[in-house]
């Protein structure tokens, strides 16, 4: 369809959230304040262009400890550690600054908070991701993972009556819902955290989505393939019936996807910078931008003690 005719829904709130702007300024202030090398444990955040532009100017990125010199500072990312990796730092004399999100250390205390008063933990997220490592790592032997319903009826647990849950930060909302559901129908004392562990973030941009997702006849998702919160926003869109992809950048766009798009919804994941919005709308020449605007976000977090 010729671009002229196209229109571009833009949902909003979009883009970085608080968590993932408060992390790359850690990055920036010290290197600012040290110089390079910086040296941060996993990707800050999960976004290949924030990754590069950090490495641009004097990050380096590592899988582990062991690749860092002692002695040298290391950002831990956003998305939190385990009290293993903590004290790995702390023998090895290195300069920690905690780029960990608020968010995510508040579920960390009550995996604490829960584990010491004898409780299993029943971790709601998904294997394999650093915030999920980072979590279980607070009481590995009293915490299970479960990552669907079907899941839920697997779980044996010493005492039916002394069950928590916490869950991953960057869920999508109504999945999430049904599998706390299925743990109360399962251990109807299981108790969970006093306020929902799924961010403000995740969830006033997948509320975001959902009001203009069923309107389009496409729904483009900015943000790395490794982003948690942006996949979750894919998979909302699919669910309403309406054909939707994750791309880095304008680059991962196939022509053949337009292909008859009148309506395109528009949107990136909380770790995806806003600049690649504006390439994205600039690609796709509208004729018409609408932007829908669900909620208004003025949260901010202030920077560690040591960078202040």
């Amino acid at each position: 369809m010729p671009s002229q005719q196209r229109t571009v829904l833009l949902a909003a709130p979009r883009s970085f959230c608080a968590g993932v702007d408060r992390a790359i300024e850690i990055v920036e202030q010290t290197l600012a304040l040290r110089g390079g090398p910086i040296y941060v444990r996993k990707q800050i955040v999960h976004n290949t262009h924030v990754v590069a532009d950090l490495e641009s100017r004097g990050a380096v990125f590592v899988d582990e400890l062991d690749a860092v010199p002692d002695g040298a500072t290391v950002v831990f990312s956003a998305h939190g550690v385990s009290p293993a990796v903590r004290e790995e730092a702390g023998r090895r004399g290195l300069a920690v600054i905690d780029a960990t999100c608020p968010l995510v250390a508040k579920v960390h205390a009550e995996a604490r908070r829960f584990a010491g008063r004898g409780d299993t933990l029943v971790l709601i997220g998904h294997s394999g991701h650093e915030e999920v490592e980072g979590t279980l790592g607070e009481a590995p032997d009293q915490t299970v993972l479960v990552e669907s319903v079907e899941d839920v009826g697997e779980i044996e647990v010493p005492d039916p009556k002394q069950v928590s849950y916490l869950t991953q930060t960057t869920l999508a909302v109504d999945e999430t819902a049904d599998i706390v559901a299925a743990l109360r129908r399962r251990f109807p004392a299981v108790r969970g955290p006093s306020s929902k562990d799924i961010c403000y973030a995740s969830t006033n941009r997948q509320d975001a989505l959902s009001a203009i997702a069923g309107e389009c006849d496409l729904v483009l998702v900015i943000g790395s393939a490794n982003s948690s919160n942006s996949k979750r926003l894919v998979e909302l869109a699919r669910r309403q019936g309406t054909a939707a992809h994750l791309i880095d950048d304008v680059t991962d766009i196939q022509p053949a996807w337009l292909t008859g798009a009148e309506t395109i919804g528009l949107t990136a994941g909380a770790s995806a910078p806003p600049g690649l919005v504006e390439d994205v709308i600039d690609h796709l020449e509208p004729a018409t931008v609408i932007e829908h605007e669900t909620t208004r976000e003025e949260i901010h977090f202030g920077l560690p003690a040591t960078l202040r």
